[in-house]
């Protein structure tokens, strides 16, 4: 989840309650391994990959449609293997640590992370994660009254008043906020956005960000952060979290604001703008968020209709939320997947294949938890009529730097105000590298400085750079001509075996963020030195197998979106609400 966190001290790890911005700065360029773009695809679950070879029959299609590697089919046999081999693996690795959960269940190191679970299953369930049971189990119930009261206010007044809606989702979230944290996190709120409002009407988009980033290092950054932090009165077990997050993500959207207000042509947005804009409830302490440009045109549209079914597809989506909400509870009674990772004498025991399904399945909990959380925020954005952004893509779909992020409120931020204003088209070494510095000290900053923040943008910085330095490298003669002399299913498979070996590189970067950095150098050390050559080499064909599949929906995707034909602006059935 992209909960802003409170500054970390130097030395220690960020709460788990607050990690999910960690990975929130992850950028939306998109190479395959060896330098081709990818083709796009959605988010997609394992089952979905498993049974991905049933529809890959080879389809004959003109030479024009490939491109290397990407388009190209292969056999069907060669797809049920990998389909097979994937799936053998996890049911193998999730053995493991079925196992490892068992048979450990009573350690002492245990005993604040597995508690009692549901009274059916007669097991203990891993708690460790704070920000899962604050959603849905301790605060549950505030969260949804809030949001409920929220869907009923905005839903009455938009009927009666739809071109003030805006400003009736403004003045229920200020009252909310109001209510929650009290006056003076309300008038320590407003003052930023004074400052940064302030500073908008200059027009000049430096001293935007100089002002917009000084305001969030004082939240960020000792003595300034623990000044603020004081003004705010009372003591309730989520203060922390709503401080750095409210304010955290209010200081982003005027950021936005300012920003988009250098490219007004004419005028000034109103001051009323900027805090329609920031408190809007459902995005204000958690995000996503929406770049005002965006959220101000859907807003205030006064011309609210719905597609055909949208209804019944937002209604779907909310109970495929509720259903994920109970299997992963369940799988909790299970695999103690958040809870081993922090008992290192524990972790040293375990079998390497324990170690690797550790470290993928923390990574495939992160994102579902994310979907999940900005899914049910979301849900209720759509009910107003707004185009919010939508959850990361799955980690198992990804095998490069690029697409790698757990926000995509915040990656289209960066994407939009540095990363991409900065490298432009993302192919000049110099320039792709000025820009990932950029866009990683500005995340940098908004987790908190500290040792292992730093760690963690180093890596990252440096893996989406070296991808462009790979592409470039294999673009020159002789790799050029050989690739252009094979077969483009063999060059598939050859840029499979180096997408296998990035996918770790993203696991082992991205893990030490969740975890620790001792566990993300135990299995890093286990998988790479101490298993060479079976566990390195048998881990990283079964990643292959899943890379392939990977690949095949996307093929099958890109064949899709080439076959179909360009639908009318006007053709889309809607209704009028």
């Amino acid at each position: 989840m992209s909960t802003s966190p409170s500054p970390t001290k130097p030395g220690s790890r960020p709460r788990r309650s607050a990690e999910g911005a960690v990975r929130a700065s992850q950028l939306a360029r998109r190479y395959d391994g060896l330098g081709s773009p990818c083709c796009g695809c959605h988010s997609l679950d394992f089952f979905s990959l498993l049974f991905a070879a049933n529809s890959a029959a080879p389809t004959r299609v003109p030479a024009s449609r490939f491109t290397m590697g990407i388009k190209a089919a292969l056999p069907r046999y060669e797809l049920y293997l990998y389909s097979a081999v994937l799936g053998v693996a996890l049911i193998w690795a999730g053995s493991w640590i079925s196992e490892a959960s068992s048979e450990n269940v009573n350690r002492k190191t245990f005993k604040e992370s597995v508690k009692p679970g549901w009274h059916y299953f007669g097991r203990k369930m891993d708690v460790a994660d704070f920000e899962w049971m604050m959603w849905f189990s301790t605060f549950r119930n505030h969260i949804l009254f809030a949001l409920v009261g929220h869907v009923i206010f905005a839903k009455i007044f938009t009927i009666i008043a739809p071109k003030h809606r805006s400003l009736i989702f403004a003045m229920y979230g200020g009252l909310a906020v109001l209510v929650t944290m009290g006056w003076t996190f309300m008038a320590l709120v407003l003052s930023h956005c004074i400052i940064l409002y302030s500073v908008a009407l200059v027009k000049k988009k430096w001293m935007c960000f100089a002002a917009g980033l000084s305001t969030l290092a004082s939240i960020k950054l000792e003595p300034y952060n623990s000044w603020q932090e004081a003004l705010v009165t009372g003591s309730f077990d989520l203060q922390d979290i709503l401080f750095y997050g409210g304010c955290g993500f209010s200081i982003m959207r005027c950021m936005s604001f300012a920003l988009e207000n250098c490219e007004k042509k004419d005028g000034n947005y109103s001051f009323c703008d900027l805090l329609k804009y920031n408190f809007y409830l459902p995005f204000f302490f958690f995000g996503p968020i929406m770049t005002f440009d965006r959220y101000h045109v859907q807003a205030n549209n006064t011309q609210l209709t719905r597609k055909d079914r949208e209804m019944w597809n937002i209604t779907t989506k909310a109970l495929l939320h509720l259903g994920v909400i109970l299997v992963v509870d369940v799988f909790f009674h299970y695999l103690y997947i958040l809870t081993i990772p922090g008992d290192m004498k524990l972790v040293t025991k375990l079998s390497d294949w324990c170690l690797a399904g550790l470290a993928y399945s923390n990574l495939v909990y992160d994102w579902v938890k994310a979907a999940v959380m900005f899914g049910v925020i979301n849900t209720v954005a759509t009910l107003d009529h707004l185009d919010p952004p939508q959850p990361p893509k799955c980690i198992t779909m990804l095998y490069v730097f690029a697409e790698t992020h757990f926000d995509r409120g915040i990656n289209d931020w960066l994407c939009k105000y540095v990363y991409d204003y900065i490298g432009c088209d993302h192919d000049k070494i110099f320039k792709e590298l000025l820009a990932t510095i950029c866009t990683f000290a500005i995340t940098t900053l908004w987790l908190g400085p500290c040792e292992l923040v730093y760690i963690w943008s180093f890596f990252n910085c440096f893996g989406l750079n070296f991808e462009l330095w790979v592409a470039k490298f294999f673009s020159l003669p002789p790799f050029s001509i050989i690739e252009g002399g094979m077969g483009e299913a063999m060059s598939r498979r050859i840029r499979g075996v180096f997408n296998a070996a990035n996918f770790w590189a993203i696991v082992l970067y991205n893990v030490l963020s969740l975890n620790s950095l001792e566990f993300a150098k135990t299995v890093g050390r286990r998988l790479i030195f101490k298993g060479f050559p079976l566990s390195t080499l048998s881990v990283l064909f079964v990643t292959y197998c899943g890379v392939q599949l990977v690949k095949e929906r996307e093929r099958q995707q890109a064949l899709q979106e080439e076959a179909e034909p360009a639908t009318p602006a006007d053709g889309a059935k809607e209704k009028a609400e």
